[in-house]
C-alpha cells in the first residue's frame, strides 16, 4: 500500500489533535463561522450572532487567538475579530462541505 501523504511525527500528531479539540466545541464553531461569513466583527456582534454572553465569546476567542485560530484588532475600546489566515479558512470551508456532502448521502 502506498502512503498518502507523509506521517506526522508524534509531536505534531498531538499538536494537530489539540486543534481539533479546540475546534471540536458547537460555540467556537458558530464564532469561526460567523468570522467566515465577515471580515473583521466585535466581540459584541459574535455575541449577538452566536446568541451567547460576551464573557463567552471572549473567552472561547482568547483561545482562538492563543492557537493562532484568529487574531484581533483594537479601535478604541472595540476589539474586532478576523481569521487568522487562509489556511483557517479553507479548513473551515472544506469542513463545512463535506458536512453539506455527507447531508447528500442520507
Amino acid at each position: 500500500m502506498t502512503p498518502v501523504g507523509a506521517m506526522p511525527d508524534a509531536d505534531a500528531a498531538t499538536d494537530l489533535a489539540a486543534l481539533f479539540r479546540l475546534l471540536g466545541e458547537p460555540t467556537r464553531m458558530r464564532i469561526l463561522a460567523t468570522l467566515l461569513s465577515h471580515d473583521e466583527v466585535s466581540v459584541g456582534a459574535i455575541a449577538v450572532a452566536v446568541d451567547a454572553s460576551e464573557t463567552k465569546v471572549s473567552q472561547a476567542l482568547r483561545l482562538l487567538r492563543a492557537a493562532r485560530v484568529v487574531r484581533n484588532r483594537r479601535d478604541g475600546r472595540t476589539i474586532y475579530y478576523r481569521l487568522d489566515d487562509e489556511h483557517v479558512r479553507t479548513l473551515l470551508e472544506v469542513s463545512l462541505d463535506h458536512l453539506a456532502h455527507q447531508g447528500d448521502d442520507r
